[in-house]
């Protein structure tokens, strides 16, 4: 018996130094934003901007003198963020517009209010997003996760590049745009560019498939970035497309199943803040030294590698080929 509790106390202590370890290396691994730029007469969209990191961003950019377009899709919750926002950065200039990523339809009627009422667009961030959640499909046809991850974000972009391209040029400095992706991009480890709706998937419809999808629409991300920077070459990088990976933000497990919840939650104490998961976001939209970066991946404020499909330019290429079919992209809403 006592042999057996030595043995138990010492496999406890090994546990706690292994789990102190991680909670070091995550603590000094961070990635903090430095800048004290001044977004004074700029104007930003943020995706999803009503919770999380999004709204920490909205927040951070909202004390910088900007005017934040909080683009959501529940105008309710929206509006609570906004007038939270506006009591703590004390800027007044901070909208709401409706925006539900999982229809087509809204991106497009979101564009045009945008196009319509806005004269300038100088960063837009993509950072709505949903996972693990259960494998569906829109009314447009499309896998639900790969719609509000990737799909609605291309169809945006594209609407709204023409705007973002005359502000660069007109007031000579680059506009941005960040794409809110995740190292989960590392479970996707091939792209059926003929089954990018999971019909046909050997683990469509089981457990796994929520979370292959979730994967496989953060590698789209980061080749949606890839493929946009290389066509924007041609403007003289005239706006910048980056993406990144905030890290292990407990908020957006929030979005899984109740078991991954569950985990996260024992976890916890891992896990960065809302506020510390925006940083990398917040660093590649105001951060001088990123101003002419275009086409990285970038964690915890530094340029970073993803998984080796995701830094296929054959597959980029092909991925924007399949996408503008799939979002219907007219040719008077093509840029290029």
């Amino acid at each position: 018996m006592f042999p057996f509790l030595f043995s138990f106390q010492n496999s406890v202590i090994v546990i706690l130094i292994f789990l102190l370890t991680i909670k070091l290396y995550v603590e000094i691994t961070k990635g903090v934003c430095k800048s004290t730029k001044r977004l004074d007469g700029k104007t930003i969209i943020i995706t999803g901007a009503n919770t999380g990191i999004g709204k920490e961003t909205a927040l951070d950019l909202a004390s910088r003198g900007g005017r934040i377009i909080l683009a959501c899709r529940d105008l309710k919750k929206s509006s609570v963020a906004k007038d939270d926002i506006v009591q703590k950065s004390g800027n007044c200039n901070v909208l709401v517009k409706k925006l539900d990523l999982a229809s087509l339809a809204s991106v497009r009627q979101f564009a045009e209010d945008i196009l319509k009422n806005e004269p300038k667009l100088h960063i837009l961030i993509n950072n709505a997003g949903c996972g693990g959640t259960k494998q569906q499909y829109t009314q447009d046809g499309l896998e639900n996760q790969m719609q509000s991850n990737h799909f609605g974000h291309f169809l945006l972009t594209n609407l709204l590049l023409g705007l973002m391209i005359r502000t660069a040029e007109k007031e000579q400095e680059n506009a941005r745009i960040i794409n809110v992706s995740s190292d989960a991009n590392h479970l996707c480890r091939s792209l059926n560019f003929e089954d990018l709706n999971f019909v046909r998937d050997r683990m469509a419809g089981t457990f796994l498939a929520p979370y292959k999808i979730y994967g496989t629409s953060k590698l789209c991300n980061i080749l949606f970035s890839i493929e946009l920077a290389n066509k924007l070459e041609l403007h003289g990088r005239a706006v910048t497309v980056n993406s990144l990976h905030p890290g292990a933000v407990y908020t957006e497990f929030g979005r899984f199943s109740s078991i991954v919840s569950t985990i996260m939650t024992i976890l916890v104490s891992f896990l960065k803040t809302p506020k510390e998961g925006a940083q990398t976001t917040i660093y590649l939209a105001v951060a001088d030294e990123v101003a002419n970066v275009t086409a990285q991946y970038f964690r915890d404020c530094k340029i970073a590698k993803p998984s080796k499909l995701a830094q296929d330019s054959g597959m980029a290429k092909k991925l924007w080929d399949v996408s503008e079919t799939l979002v219907r992209l007219e040719s008077y809403e093509k840029f290029f």
